[in-house]
């Protein structure tokens, strides 16, 4: 279950996600009783990202810093650490078994954080960075199934971890991107877990629940068992690739193809699909002077299915490849904008074989409307993520032995460096 850590620490806590389609900054602090308050809002359209990967790292900069700016203005302050997403085809979900030998009466704290860092340790490479480490389960001489071993007398601890990995230089030119905002990164997280913090039921992460993150540049998804994160994937497939199979397909401008997915865009066919009749303003037509071109809205639905059809196809083909189809159970939740679209969530549930639901995020005090819906899923998780660490990343915070958890020794590198 979502282990709920209720002390906030002291201070303002700001979090940063970088999309392809946005960026957006959120500040907010903890009230005298504890209740964390969102007191700065800012987002930006983003520049120089594509598909989630930094193309162009000076407009990236220059949307992050403005986006900040905006955010800094309202709550009337200056930040200097920040939360960050990390997103894309660039993480990758590893498995690792450890088994270590239990060195006092009864499992302690320490010996958890050495099962962590065994496992940790065991794909420290030059070329990757260590994002995440998500223990599934635990076993004690052969018991399996723990949540928290803790206390429990035996002989042979084992884990079942989950690590995300993400390619060095991927972490290296976000690093950058954010010191050019002149900030440094306080700790990196994976989106789709953040939007699972944000959108997710604490039932439906413990019975089994596939998370999908539907953005503009990438699909990013997550599966929970048991209240743990188990797994997590991404395609480099999202809603701007409708918006551009649809400037294609039907010779309009990128412009007007996102105002038609949004206004009459459909995932699945309807009866009167062949009846209603859309306008579409075709490249080089001048709006003043020539009628738009009108066309039956089954064209517009024609050219966004295969497209929506593919996304779901991928996802399905690398649940099942990892094993992971069976084990998520027969629940689905959507979010991120690209899921706002009439019919994602029937075609979903057709193509996956569940029970899909679309997840708004549970709102924060102070949040405007305006910044509450699912698009922003992943920047509003990331502040409840703060509040709800698993007990093992408390532990980790607070050890003080030679070796220090990889995403903390990521950060000191940079600062360090740059």
């Amino acid at each position: 279950m979502r282990e709920r850590n209720h002390h906030h620490r002291s201070g303002t806590i700001a979090a940063l996600d970088i999309g392809t389609t946005k960026i957006a900054c959120l500040i907010a602090k903890p009230t005298d009783d504890g209740v964390l308050t969102v007191t700065g809002i800012g987002h930006q359209l983003s520049r120089g990202i594509k598909s989630g990967v930094i193309t162009d790292i000076n407009e990236a900069g220059t949307s992050v810093t403005a986006a900040v700016h905006a955010a800094e203005q309202m709550a009337g302050e200056t930040i200097e650490d920040i939360i960050v997403t990390v997103n894309g085809t660039s993480l990758k979900s590893r498995n690792v078994s450890v088994e270590l030998d239990v060195l006092a009466d009864g499992v302690s704290d320490q010996d958890i954080a050495d099962i962590i860092h065994e496992g940790c340790a065991s794909l420290e490479s030059p070329d990757t960075s260590i994002i995440h480490c998500f223990p599934a389960h635990y076993q004690l001489d052969g018991s399996r199934g723990l949540r928290d071993p803790r206390g429990m007398i035996g002989k042979k601890l084992g884990a079942e971890l989950q690590i995300i990995t993400a390619r060095e230089q991927y972490i290296r030119n976000l690093s950058q991107c954010i010191a050019r905002a002149h900030l440094n990164v306080s700790e990196f997280v994976m989106a789709s877990h953040a939007s699972a913090m944000s959108v997710l039921e604490e039932d439906e992460m413990n019975l089994g629940v596939t998370l999908i993150d539907m953005g503009g540049g990438v699909t990013s998804f997550t599966v929970y068992v048991g209240g743990r994160n188990v797994y997590s994937d991404a395609i480099p497939v999202g809603g701007n690739h409708v918006t551009s199979d649809i400037a294609q397909g039907l010779s309009t401008s990128l412009h007007h193809a996102e105002r038609l997915k949004t206004l009459h865009g459909s995932a699945v066919n309807s009866v009167k699909d062949a009846e209603v009749m859309i306008d579409v303003p075709q490249l080089g037509e001048r709006e003043e002077e020539d009628e738009p071109t009108t066309m039956p809205r089954a064209m517009l639905v024609g050219v966004i299915r295969p497209r929506m059809e593919e996304i779901f196809e991928l996802i399905r083909g690398k649940l099942e490849a990892a094993g992971m189809d069976k084990v998520a159970g027969r629940r689905c939740v959507l979010t991120g904008g690209a899921s706002q679209m009439l019919g994602v969530g029937d075609l979903a549930a057709k193509m996956l074989g569940k029970q899909v639901r679309k997840g708004k995020p549970v709102p924060l005090p102070g949040l405007a409307e305006a910044v509450s819906g699912p698009a922003f899923s992943a920047v509003i998780g990331m502040l409840r993520y703060h509040e709800m660490r698993p007990w093992e990343e408390e532990i980790l915070s607070a050890e003080k032995s030679r070796r220090r958890f990889l995403p903390e020794r990521i950060v000191n590198w940079f600062r360090e460096n740059f």
